[in-house]
């Protein structure tokens, strides 16, 4: 299967279709989701997940409770759908983005037609979706320029064609890569505990991409990173501070420290729309927590820890801006300092 043939989140007719995230790799299963307690279900469980398809998933899930509201009833039922997705998770600034989009276009087609704001709103997150292909594409376009014949690459996390409209992030420069005939490219998947994004959904583009591709386990990167079978580091990211401190999926942060050890270069790949002005440093980024029963039992089939045991299960860490080689986003690639290099390419306006 080509994982560019997946449609990770799109609008067919009257539904929000999602491939169901937490079945891969062993079923493709598409869910067709119309009311805002599932979709934001959908996003709370992961089987949509990754910044930009939340982001994505979040404007049609808007949309659709204007589609379905009484025409009388439509601005309260659009904006308490708005105040429902952003509830859904707190980290990725994406989700927060992509709504603020939406009730901005509804502001500006509120005083029309309940038809009128419905068609207005549909546009606007189409409009989401396709600008995200697109800059996934040029993320793709400046990692591609990084890399070379042969080169290792290593990831951590799942940001690829999964976690996006189409392409991805931090993989979206092997599928540039594998477009302009660079295909001896070596893909190492860390595993990413506890929820496997690396083993279940990396490993599984790649592997479906024909790329050379090695899973290994998060406390396994060091060892690979020693061997000098590590090149490059790209890793996608949920929201970034103007002073370049990047969270991602956690354990990022130890791979980014290991690297630097290394003399590894380490990208973070980020999309505009995960660029956060109104945060100064990675302090201020609020990080979730999740179940406990994701680190003691969820892929075991018996109980793997000790009942009464406490659980430690933040779902990001931050990546200090110091251990970050470059940030590609769509507009260019950003060294120290990142503040100045995201204002000279124009990404620190105002949401």
């Amino acid at each position: 299967m080509d994982p560019l043939t997946i449609d990770t989140v799109k609008l067919s007719g009257d539904a929000l279709v999602i491939i169901d995230q937490t079945l891969l790799p062993n079923e493709v299963k598409y869910l067709s989701l119309r009311e805002t307690p599932e979709i934001c279900e959908a996003i709370r469980l992961l089987r949509v997940r990754g910044a930009p398809a939340i982001g994505v998933a979040a404007a049609f899930g808007a949309y659709l409770a204007a589609y379905y509201a009484p025409d009388a009833g439509l601005e309260n039922t659009f904006l308490d759908a708005c105040d429902q997705l952003a509830a859904s998770r707190p980290t990725a600034v994406n989700l927060f983005w992509a709504l603020d989009r939406m009730r901005s276009a509804f502001a500006k087609v509120s005083a029309k037609s309940p038809d009128e704001i419905r068609s207005a709103l549909r546009a606007e997150a189409q409009a989401i979706m396709d600008e995200d292909i697109e800059i996934s594409r040029s993320i793709g376009r400046f990692g591609l320029g990084l890399l070379r014949p042969g080169m290792g690459i290593l990831t951590h996390c799942n940001a690829g064609t999964l976690a996006t409209a189409k392409y991805g992030t931090a993989l979206a420069p092997v599928y540039a890569a594998l477009d302009a005939g660079l295909s001896s490219l070596r893909v190492y998947c860390d595993e990413t505990r506890p929820l496997l994004q690396g083993a279940r959904l990396s490993a599984f583009e790649m592997v479906s991409a024909g790329v050379d591709t090695t899973l290994l386990c998060d406390n396994m990167a060091s060892s690979l990173m020693k061997a000098g079978k590590v090149d490059i580091i790209f890793v996608g990211c949920d929201r970034v501070a103007r002073n370049g401190d990047a969270a991602n999926k956690i354990g990022t942060s130890g791979v980014a420290i290991l690297a630097a050890h290394y003399g590894i270069p380490f990208y973070v790949c980020a999309p505009s729309s995960t660029i956060d002005p109104a945060i100064t440093t990675g302090a201020d980024i609020p990080i979730e927590f999740r179940s406990p029963e994701e680190v003691t039992e969820l892929w075991y089939q018996k109980r793997m820890a000790p009942e009464g045991v406490k659980v430690y299960n933040p779902a990001f860490d931050v990546t200090d801006a110091a251990l970050i080689t470059g940030i590609i986003t769509e507009r260019g690639l950003v060294r120290a300092p990142f503040e100045e290099g995201f204002a000279k390419l124009g990404l620190l306006g105002k949401r």
